[in-house]
């Protein structure tokens, strides 16, 4: 494979990511991704180096930049939003494709199909076994009461999370060591 110039593509996408982004995203937010989801997937890459870190931390860094347009869908957008940028930054078709299928993984139900894209999907939802998924619950319902993607009463929203939280298992080995305790 070729090189690419990751710390361009890191960087498009945090520019864009802290100018461009509705305030209403307060949980999907620049923030989200630079000190959630890349952090945690450096933590669960374990013995992933060279390129495919470096695919990993892009389709981390692009996870969530379709939100740019809209919430729903925010996945498949974010993938056009790859296929259109990544080019410039010396992406070969092959890193296009794992990088999209990175960004696909994040989807919600989740189903990764390869190593890379169990280790982006634990790490976007590795705040479920953080002290601070209490309050970025909440950022997550006032996100979501904001752009109409729930109607839900606290109670409601609560049981809702309650589900999803019993409901939820972490595919690879390092999220389960480092987050199920706090998840339980």
């Amino acid at each position: 494979m070729t090189n690419f110039d990751f710390e361009a593509a890191r960087q498009y996408a945090l520019d864009r990511l802290t100018t461009e982004l509705s305030p209403a995203f307060v949980y999907h937010s620049r923030h989200h991704t630079q000190n959630e989801v890349v952090p945690a997937c450096e933590e669960f890459a374990e013995a992933v180096t060279g390129e495919d870190l470096r695919l990993l931390l892009t389709g981390a860094w692009y996870h969530d930049i379709g939100c740019l347009v809209q919430y729903p869908h925010h996945e498949a957008i974010g993938v056009g939003i790859a296929f259109t940028v990544l080019p410039r930054f010396g992406y070969t078709p092959e890193h296009i494709r794992v990088v999209t299928g990175l960004i696909m993984a994040t989807r919600l139900p989740q189903t990764p199909r390869t190593p890379l894209e169990a280790i982006l999907a634990d790490a976007d939802l590795s705040v479920l076994g953080l002290e601070t998924f209490l309050t970025r619950n909440l950022d997550l319902r006032a996100e979501f009461v904001t752009l109409g993607q729930t109607t839900a009463d606290e109670p409601e929203w609560l049981a809702g999370q309650a589900k999803f939280l019993s409901g939820h298992q972490y595919f690879t080995a390092a999220a389960r060591q480092r987050r199920d305790p706090g998840k339980q």
